[in-house]
């Protein structure tokens, strides 16, 4: 049985090679424990996607595009059939740094909400 092994990632139309050790957390409704006297229920709360991969700067690239902090479409390609869509996702947080000597490398960080997921 095959399992998840390759992660490739488009955003706003320009495949971004990544590095092993892509990260997806898709958005949706989570639980929050609630404690009351003697008892633990649940609260529902909703949290949004997060898609962490590092990539590597390379001759030629444009970094400024690459680092456009407006929204975009970003596609989540598994090897396993599953792709994840989002129209507005975002780069988030900090503006990632390049690394020199190493590749270039550059970690980023996209958070959008809930995905259409489509099977292949």
């Amino acid at each position: 049985m095959q399992t998840l092994g390759i992660i490739d990632i488009v955003w706003r139309g320009t495949n971004i090679p990544v590095e092993k050790g892509a990260k997806l957390r898709l958005g949706g409704i989570k639980n929050n424990s609630v404690t009351y006297g003697r008892k633990v229920g649940r609260a529902e709360e909703y949290q949004g996607s997060e898609i962490t991969a590092t990539t590597n700067l390379e001759k030629g690239q444009s970094l400024t595009n690459l680092l456009d902090p407006g929204e975009g479409e970003l596609q989540v390609k598994c090897d396993t059939g599953q792709t994840y869509v989002w129209e507005d996702a975002f780069l988030d947080g900090d503006r990632p740094e390049a690394t020199g000597g190493e590749g270039g490398k550059i970690e980023l960080k996209w958070a959008g909400g809930t995905p259409e997921e489509i099977l292949a």
